[in-house]
């Protein structure tokens, strides 16, 4: 009787719920003693979410020491009954095996389609026929000669509009720039000249706030979180409209509504002769009854915004690492001037010019790119999702519905791959020893995607950034402020968190 009473007084004491949190406190403290040494721990209930959570801030790399530990595959299981489950690997075989050999078996997925359903119905989130239709369409367009033209012209006219003005006037006002945030306003203003015919003016001497442009930026934190949240907690978010989600909402009606705007302008000016991308498909048959389209403006929306995401973050990303990878290396900064001036044509202020031709001589530079793509590219990730069950090269069996995501960025880092050296910047690995570019097979050299979803921006990403990156090295001289940290952002895509805070001096000719 005693015993009851004293038991019902410590009841009195402590409520239940008291007692319930300093047994889960017991049981973590247990589990985290037993798993303290491993790096990735797996906690009761909770998976091993906890462990991913902490080290989110530096996700990229905390993924990499993962794979670099496993044998380059492991496999990430969430909270329970949430069926979060995630394979994550960097093996080359597969990688080959995901995107080419077994390509038909793995697809974007019901989660990606989710997470990045603003994308719509365009390349970068369709599957199957709607994404053969497509890639069809777009790489017909990329070939023809009108429409490359074009796009070398839109790129040489911003680069010496606003781009060098821009510049010029950092210099003689000793502005700090952060040459991040630079990237980002040229490669928007390009990709929508590009896409849409009309400059939003995102880079000049006063950087404006464009709200266009600002709804873009927004996207790529939602994104993100969603692959690291359960999928029921942001499902709920964004029924209920709250945090992250709302603003992803509001942000995702002022891009639609701009779209739909020049989307609308571009059919009312059909009669005259325009080369911009949505003004050629405009002019071709879209409904000829062999396609999925079925309604013209969504598929332009759909196709528009696909490649206004790409072309602005991705060379926008590849340009900021680029610039701090060469302004720490002068050895390599030296050389790329070098071989520029050697292959520029003989003609007045030829120093600022640079042609298809002399852009297709600079291999230096072009190796230099690479080097910059391999360590960081723009795309840490790759998410795809089995449809039926198969077996991995590296044994690991793959059920169903399985979401996989292939680290591009720990794939660059390997040194099976890439030898000892393989986390040091050196541009020479990719010049041959005739002075050639070494050919790389795309399931080791990622950057681009590999299999039929290579990237087929790929030759025009190499165009825009070698025309920026020559026409800033030849001009300006690129300081990086002392102590500014260089560290990846927590996004989709690998931008840097705080910047790129550069000084920028006139280059003596």
């Amino acid at each position: 009787m005693i015993f009851l009473l004293n038991y019902y007084k410590i009841i009195d004491v402590f409520s239940i719920g008291e007692i319930l949190l300093a047994v889960f406190i017991f049981i973590a403290i247990h589990y985290w003693r037993i798993n303290r040494n491993t790096p990735m721990t797996i906690w009761p209930i909770m998976g091993m979410l906890p462990s991913l959570i902490h080290n989110v801030s530096n996700f990229p790399d905390y993924i990499n020491s993962l794979l670099q530990q496993n044998g380059g595959t492991i496999i990430f299981e969430g909270p329970w009954l949430t069926k979060m489950k995630i394979v994550f690997t960097s093996d080359s075989m597969n990688v080959q095996h995901i995107t080419s050999t077994k390509f038909e078996n793995y697809g974007k997925g019901n989660d990606f389609e989710e997470i990045f359903e603003v994308l719509g119905d365009g390349i970068f989130r369709s599957d199957f026929h709607i994404w053969k239709y497509n890639r069809t369409l777009l790489h017909s367009i990329f070939k023809q000669e009108n429409f490359q033209v074009f796009l070398h012209k839109t790129i040489e006219k911003k680069i010496f509009s606003s781009l060098l003005v821009f510049l010029d006037h950092a210099c003689k006002n000793g502005l700090q720039v952060d040459l991040q945030d630079i990237f980002h306003r040229l490669t928007f203003d390009n990709i929508c000249s590009i896409v849409l015919g009309s400059d939003p003016l995102c880079l000049s001497i006063d950087l404006p706030e464009i709200e266009c442009e600002r709804a873009f930026t927004y996207a790529d934190n939602t994104f993100f979180l969603r692959h690291v949240k359960p999928k029921f907690f942001w499902k709920l978010q964004k029924w209920l409209q709250i945090g992250d989600e709302k603003k992803f909402t509001e942000n995702r009606k002022i891009v639609d509504q701009w779209l739909y705007s020049k989307i609308k302008s571009k059919k009312e000016m059909q009669g005259e002769q325009q080369f911009d991308l949505v003004s050629i498909i405009l002019r071709q048959s879209i409904g000829d009854g062999k396609n999925p389209i079925d309604d013209e403006n969504k598929f332009l929306r759909d196709t528009s915004i696909n490649l206004l995401a790409a072309g602005r973050d991705t060379i926008g990303s590849a340009l900021t690492w680029f610039f701090w990878l060469v302004a720490t290396h002068p050895i390599v900064e030296a050389k790329i001037l070098e071989e520029i001036k050697e292959n520029l044509p003989s003609r007045k202020d030829n120093w600022k010019y640079l042609g298809v031709e002399v852009l297709n001589k600079l291999t230096y530079l072009h190796g230099t790119i690479c080097e910059v793509l391999r360590l960081y590219p723009p795309l840490p990730f790759e998410h795809k999702s089995s449809l039926k069950s198969d077996v991995l090269p590296s044994g690991h069996k793959i059920k169903s519905n399985t979401k996989i995501l292939y680290s591009l960025y720990s794939v660059g880092r390997m040194e099976k791959l890439w030898g000892e050296d393989c986390l040091e910047f050196k541009p020479e690995r990719w010049i041959s020893k005739k002075g050639g570019i070494i050919q790389v097979p795309s399931y080791k050299f990622i950057a681009f995607n590999a299999g039929p979803r290579t990237c087929l921006g790929k030759d025009i990403s190499f165009i825009e950034i070698k025309m920026i990156a020559a026409s800033i090295l030849m001009n300006y001289q690129i300081q990086v402020v002392e102590d500014h940290p260089i560290i990846p952002s927590i996004s989709v895509i690998l931008h840097m968190r705080h910047g790129l805070k550069v000084n920028v001096k006139k280059r003596s000719i």
